[in-house]
């Protein structure tokens, strides 16, 4: 059997259900294509961009100091550490564990020093459907309003290693 062309009346526009579908799909890729930067824009949900650059001791050591001077208890053999509303809190990402249980308050604003001393690491926090990707290196600096109490499990959603499916963490927000 040889390769031979089609035959001259191979295509048929589309018809019916087919031009149906077709303009759903172009009208909500029109859709999309709006509400993405719409969103990037007026979105409260984007990082305010601030970032510093920081060796994984320098950032260990300040998470080390913010746990001794704020420790309130422990949970599972983990610091639970309150933040002072308005002020600085941190939180390290490590294989395989987010470090140390932060308790906070509802409705105060805080900023979340963020940063990974090993691997890429991807804070989620659950049920919010919240994610920040999270580097060694870099000490990110998130701005952060719970306005719902309950204890909020967090968890990595870059794959980082063997245990990646233990890596847990949790927020605690009272009223």
């Amino acid at each position: 059997m040889s390769i031979s062309p089609p035959p001259d009346d191979w295509f048929k526009a589309p018809h019916g259900n087919e031009k149906l579908w077709l303009g759903l799909a172009i009208a909500w890729c029109i859709v999309m294509s709006i509400a993405m930067p719409y969103w990037h824009f007026v979105g409260k949900q984007n990082s305010t961009g601030e970032s510093y650059k920081v060796t994984p001791k320098d950032f260990i050591a300040r998470v080390q100091e913010f746990v001794k001077t704020n420790q309130v208890g422990t949970m599972n053999n983990f610091p639970v550490v309150e933040g002072t509303p308005g002020g600085d809190i941190y939180m390290q990402g490590q294989m395989w564990l987010w470090y140390p249980v932060l308790k906070l308050k509802k409705n105060q604003t805080y900023r979340l020093h963020l940063s990974s001393i090993d691997l890429q690491h991807g804070l989620s926090i659950q049920p919010l459907n919240m994610n920040f990707h999270v580097l060694p290196g870099y000490d990110h600096v998130l701005t952060i309003t719970p306005t719902s109490s309950g204890e909020f499990p967090l968890i990595c959603n870059e794959f980082c290693g063997i245990g990646h499916h233990t890596m847990a963490g949790r927020i605690i927000v009272e009223d």
